[in-house]
């Protein structure tokens, strides 16, 4: 099968577990998420014995230690990744949630409800702990996703998304809401951004090069950030109550 072939029906995959996901209700969803963090930790000996497989080629390839080190997976790491599935699953659900109501002026009730948007593809580099957050927000919010992780993570990020998948159709969840682009070509992101009608959004995470790359070939709407690190400096004469909720945004 050739890469496009291969893309193409990753996403149609993802498109099959959206719609079944939208289906599923806020503890079956809650329910997933704490059992995947249970997964995580219970089978961290294979997530680290298929980190150390990118460790050792990230060294083989030379790549710098700050780099190997958000490439790295240990004990906190993990521990950290199961915590943040909990605190996903903790969060309000905001599938269904009315956010405004008004009457129009022939007697007609208009309002506005949060619903889920599809199939989400996230484009990341390095770190593979993106893997399970990216995944935990989307099912969260009722969103299959579609996750294209760096070459340079691929046994990482394959070893965790198939303990999450794992545990979706175990707990009756679509396993294909959650889905993996498990191949290193470059190509394979290109394809990606092509399928609008069947990918609804994309989110890079990353170096400011690859999310310029994506906004730029995307057919599809793309959720993007470009310098990433800002700062807030308050003066000392400042209204402190306005710098607090700016900061705080």
């Amino acid at each position: 099968m050739d890469i496009k072939a291969f893309v193409l029906n990753k996403a149609k995959a993802a498109k099959e577990g959206a719609r079944a996901l939208a289906k599923v209700s806020s503890k079956e969803k809650n329910n997933a998420l704490l059992k995947m963090a249970e997964a995580l930790k219970k089978r961290r000996a294979k997530l680290i014995k298929e980190n150390k497989k990118d460790i050792v080629l990230a060294q083989k390839k030379g790549l710098s230690k700050a780099m190997i080190d958000r490439l790295t997976l240990n004990d906190k790491r993990i521990n950290e990744m199961s915590q943040g599935l909990i605190e996903v699953a903790g969060l309000p659900d905001p599938v269904g949630e009315i956010t405004k109501m008004w009457q129009r002026p022939n007697g007609m009730t208009v309002g506005k409800m949060r619903v889920p948007i599809g199939v989400i593809g996230i484009i990341y580099e390095s770190r593979p702990n993106v893997t399970a957050d990216a995944t935990s927000l989307c099912l969260k919010a009722g969103n299959a996703v579609i996750l294209r992780g760096g070459s340079e993570a691929i046994n990482s990020n394959r070893a965790i998304v198939k303990i999450l998948r794992d545990t979706a159709k175990a707990e009756g969840i679509h396993e294909d809401a959650v889905t993996f682009i498990d191949i290193p070509e470059r190509e394979a992101v290109m394809e990606m951004l092509k399928l609008e009608g069947i990918i609804d959004l994309i989110i890079p995470r990353g170096g400011e090069g690859l999310i310029r790359t994506v906004a730029e070939n995307s057919r599809i709407p793309v959720l993007k950030h470009y310098k990433g690190v800002c700062h807030v400096f308050v003066d000392r004469d400042a209204d402190l109550k306005m710098a607090e909720e700016i900061c705080f945004n």
